[in-house]
């Protein structure tokens, strides 16, 4: 019998979740079972990564970006259609608001038998001008009326979604974003931890903050500075790491000028080492203004760091307050600082705090679960 193709689609294969989610996807798919596509907009900085991959079927669309560009939108709208009457495939899978907005519609343009979405985190938030926003949500909830299967990341992304009107509750599958638990532990275990020290040009006996993603406004680095200016002023010792790059960081690197944080604020650009940056540090905290679910939250609880984040869509979910790290109101920059010097002074609560991250994520959130989750699903739906 003939294997089901599956081809997935995503807006850019930048360094993040939904993009390693993703290439881990399309890398792991069984190809005993299915045949295996992946089409994404170029520049992205997995984009060798994703060369790299045995028996995967790559292509890029050159329109396909992510801010809205009509012109573009339109052309990769065609390109994505002429793929898919070429290629034939029985399931199209996207990833993120722009694929996963051009993608579906070409799909069921060119008549693909089955159409599923993940939604990594609402391309829409709270933060948009109000047309914008009012578009995006008309638009998600029109293209779901062809969506075959909603796939969320965490539970407060399914009720929000329905709330909104966005599809129905039996279109919603619940598959966690998974985290390859079992390497994380041991590569965190395995740091050599002195030498990192020595590498970034931390003293011993510094504490370590620590965060890891995109400079862009979901992210809000500009808070992120702010609040490590204020833990400062109680805890003169310590260290705010950020590794990433983006749009951002130019406003991020005046803003350390600005509050006089050179020695305090370091920013290592985008790092392979994140085990080992865990390791490291004594605390990891997001200060993200909206996630679906944040998988450096997940990796951070593995490798024993207690959290403190803002309490946005799925981060409940994982960091419970007072038990592994703290979740707070968005915006309160006040009491997120209080928050982290609490944790950082404290040597019984922060040790209460370790013991139950450790604990925190159970075999829901691995990555080869993930995996074979979306296998029985393509299968289902392949059959039907």
């Amino acid at each position: 019998m003939k294997k089901p193709k599956i081809i997935h689609v995503i807006t850019m294969l930048e360094l993040g979740g939904a993009q390693g989610n993703t290439l881990f996807t399309v890398a792991n798919l069984d190809r005993e079972k299915f045949e295996v596509g992946l089409i994404a907009g170029p520049g992205g900085i997995q984009d060798e990564k994703a060369r790299k991959i045995p028996n995967l079927k790559l292509e890029f669309v050159q329109a396909l970006v992510r801010p809205i560009r009509p012109l573009e939108d339109l052309t990769a709208l065609i390109h994505l259609f002429l793929i898919f009457r070429r290629e034939k495939p029985g399931i199209v899978h996207t990833h993120s608001s722009k694929a996963g907005i051009v993608g579906r519609i070409a799909a069921r343009a060119a008549g693909v038998p089955v159409i599923i979405h993940s939604i990594h985190g609402f391309g829409f938030n709270p933060y948009q001008k109000f047309f914008i926003r009012w578009i995006f949500i008309f638009l998600e909830k029109w293209i779901a009326q062809f969506t075959h299967i909603l796939i969320a990341v965490s539970q407060n992304n399914i009720e929000e979604g329905l709330k909104l009107g966005i599809g129905k509750r039996e279109q919603y599958v619940l598959i966690r974003s998974g985290v390859d638990i079992a390497k994380i532990k041991a590569n965190a275990q395995a740091a050599d931890v002195k030498s990192l020290r020595k590498n970034l040009n931390i003293p011993d006996g510094k504490k370590i903050v620590l965060t890891f993603g995109p400079f862009k406004l979901q992210k809000d680095p500009i808070s992120f500075v702010e609040i490590a200016a204020k833990v400062k002023k109680e805890i003169p010792d310590v260290i705010f790491l950020w590794s990433g790059d983006g749009d951002l960081r130019p406003k991020a690197e005046e803003k350390i000028k600005e509050l006089n944080l050179q020695d305090t604020v370091k920013i290592l650009g985008w790092r392979e080492d994140v085990p080992a940056l865990l390791s490291l540090c004594d605390l990891f905290i997001l200060t993200s203004l909206w996630e679906g679910l944040p998988r450096s939250g997940v990796e951070s609880l593995i490798a024993g760091k207690p959290v403190v984040a803002f309490s946005v869509d799925g981060v409940p979910e994982i960091v419970k307050d007072g038990v592994n790290g703290y979740v707070l109101k968005p915006g309160d920059k006040e009491g997120f600082a209080a928050r982290v010097i609490r944790i950082l002074k404290d040597p019984e609560l922060y040790k209460k705090f370790a013991q139950n991250a450790s604990k925190s994520i159970d075999a829901s959130f691995d990555i080869h679960g993930m995996v074979r989750s979306q296998e029985d699903l393509y299968t289902t739906l392949s059959r039907k």
